[in-house]
């Protein structure tokens, strides 16, 4: 009963944070609240929330970033004082962007409802100031049609709270977090075309549960991951901003949060080892990093009941929020001088440095130390071997490693460039969904740099998200030569250029090559029985000559 108290406390602490709780009527109240937290809101039930709130405010306007596999847009919510509706008027603004994303995967639906409240709060409560140096984009429902095929079993872990969640993957089957190379779906294509290339969030959120570990956190996070890209992003984020928040949310609300990861008991007990999730851009709050700007991954508890994820949700976005409209400037300029710094390193170093394409993860110099999990005791199965079963007591463990960074077991020289033959214009044209800037040789060049030798090319027996996922090994070997007009150049020396490189090293763990763009190309010219060249040249600057 005590525990029950306790947690109805620390719910209620949040929301009546400023004295007192405004009263809703029953018109803005969402799906969560009307059913005393056993339901949550559908597509229509946002859609309609959305078109009452909407006139009631000058500060909102709401557009699309495209359509979902169904055929439903995909809404995306601008909050700005004074309105703003476009990406031009909000630069003009002066204001960065920031983006909260809910709802990925159609199971995890507190970043939803977590969405809909901040708008309500910020609009017509007492949260208006968080417009006072940020424009903030929401996009509460981004798997529109997983979400509203609900079932009573799809987020087992989440032990029927509520009693119906929808399904992880889009209306194609895929797992929209998995898409960012590839972007396959619609909704990451609109998502990255519409928004994030159009927008250019300074600062972006995904809003997610957990599977299943039984840790001892409401909430965990995750920066965007450094790998190959600019440090300083990862370092603010990482070292700054999420530290700073997790300090508050305990302060002001009772609320333990701490870094993302899972543990398995087969490595024995007590736990030793933690363990985030991979670096791969596939997830777009690293693919992010890639583009020289801060992300955040926010994991609410699955164990927890509904009211208490909603709660350790909006605690943590909004506290985000908080941190992101007062040090707005500072944030604008670590992503500015990390962009510099990627064209930089291209104008400076093409040519003569190296950089990861592969990487593994290993763990943190500084260890976890008062780590908080549910305990464990162990038992001895009828075969003799030591089981362990969870307890119902949370308890702290000190140096336990944290395996939250990334070091590089392949590495490629940076190039100034690429050239894509003409013959691979969908290429190019991937290339340019994304962001890039691509042009088209307006007549026959010669170029100087390397080819890759393609001596073994792979691919995994079984299926990941409809591919069996490619590799291919091989050498580089330096190479001269003519293209001609109408081949594509990418130069480096723009602000993608450790996206682009990531996305187009042969060696990548997940560029194009891993996600079976060259098959064609490399089957037809028989990789199966002798080397092939890679069809992507990379380029190095033209040596200037010297005279004695």
């Amino acid at each position: 009963m005590r525990y029950f108290i306790a947690c109805l406390w620390v719910f209620f602490s949040v929301f009546a944070a400023d004295a007192q709780q405004t009263a809703w009527p029953e018109s803005l109240m969402i799906t969560p609240e009307k059913s005393n937290f056993e339901k949550t809101s559908g597509y229509a039930d946002l859609m309609q929330f959305l078109g009452t709130i909407g006139p009631m405010s000058r500060n909102m306007y709401v557009g699309s970033i495209g359509k979902s596999t169904g055929g439903k847009d995909i809404p995306m919510v601008v909050l700005s004082r004074p309105l703003v509706k476009t990406p031009a008027e909000a630069r003009a603004s002066g204001k960065p962007v920031v983006y909260i994303q809910g709802n990925i995967h159609g199971g995890e639906v507190e970043g939803k409802e977590v969405t809909m409240m901040l708008i309500r709060d910020i609009l017509l409560g007492k949260r208006g100031y968080l417009l006072d140096n940020q424009v903030i984009l929401f996009v509460p429902i981004y798997n529109t049609d997983g979400n509203d095929k609900m079932g009573k079993n799809t987020r087992p872990t989440q032990e029927g709270s509520p009693a119906e969640a929808g399904e992880r993957e889009n209306g194609q089957g895929l797992d929209l977090n998995r898409d960012g190379i590839k972007m396959e779906a619609p909704e990451t294509e609109g998502l990255i075309r519409n928004l994030i290339t159009a927008w250019d969030p300074q600062v972006s959120m995904d809003l997610h549960t957990t599977n299943g570990t039984w840790h001892g956190y409401s909430l965990t996070w995750a920066p965007s991951y450094l790998y190959a890209g600019e440090p300083a992003t990862y370092r603010y984020t990482n070292d700054v901003l999420l530290p700073s928040v997790t300090k508050i949310a305990k302060e002001k609300y009772g609320l333990f949060m701490g870094p993302f990861g899972d543990f398995n008991t087969r490595e024995g007990w007590p736990l030793k080892n933690f363990y985030t999730y991979n670096h791969h851009p596939r997830y777009f709050i690293n693919q992010y990093g890639l583009r020289n700007r801060m992300a955040i991954l926010s994991e609410a508890f699955a164990h927890e009941r509904f009211y208490q994820r909603i709660n350790s949700t909006y605690a943590f976005t909004l506290e985000v929020l908080e941190h992101c409209n007062k040090h707005a400037r500072e944030i604008v300029q670590i992503n500015r001088d990390a962009e510099q710094a990627a064209i930089r390193n291209i104008l400076t170093h093409a040519g003569r440095v190296k950089k990861g394409v592969r990487f593994k993860m290993v763990p943190a110099a500084k260890k976890l130390n008062r780590f908080r999990t549910y305990d464990y005791t162990p038992f001895t199965r009828f075969n003799g071997s030591t089981g362990y079963v969870k307890t119902g007591r949370i308890v702290t463990y000190d140096s336990v490693a944290y395996y939250g960074e990334f070091k590089d077991t392949v590495q490629a020289t940076l190039p100034r460039g690429y050239i894509i033959p003409a013959s691979m214009a969908n290429i190019a044209e991937h290339l340019r969904k994304q962001g890039a800037t691509v042009t088209e040789l307006t007549a026959d060049e010669s170029y100087t740099g390397e080819v890759f030798l393609v001596e073994k090319f792979s691919k995994a027996p079984r299926k990941f998200e409809g591919h069996n996922m490619a590799s291919a090994e091989g050498k580089f070997v330096p190479a001269k030569r003519l293209f001609r007009k109408g081949d594509f150049k990418i130069d480096l020396a723009q602000p993608l250029a450790n996206l682009i490189f990531y996305t187009l090293e042969p060696q990548s763990d997940d560029g194009l090559l891993v996600w079976n763009f060259f098959d064609s190309y490399l089957e037809q010219n028989g990789v199966a029985g002798k080397p092939v060249e890679f069809p992507v040249f990379k380029y190095f600057p033209a040596r200037r000559k010297t005279i004695d």
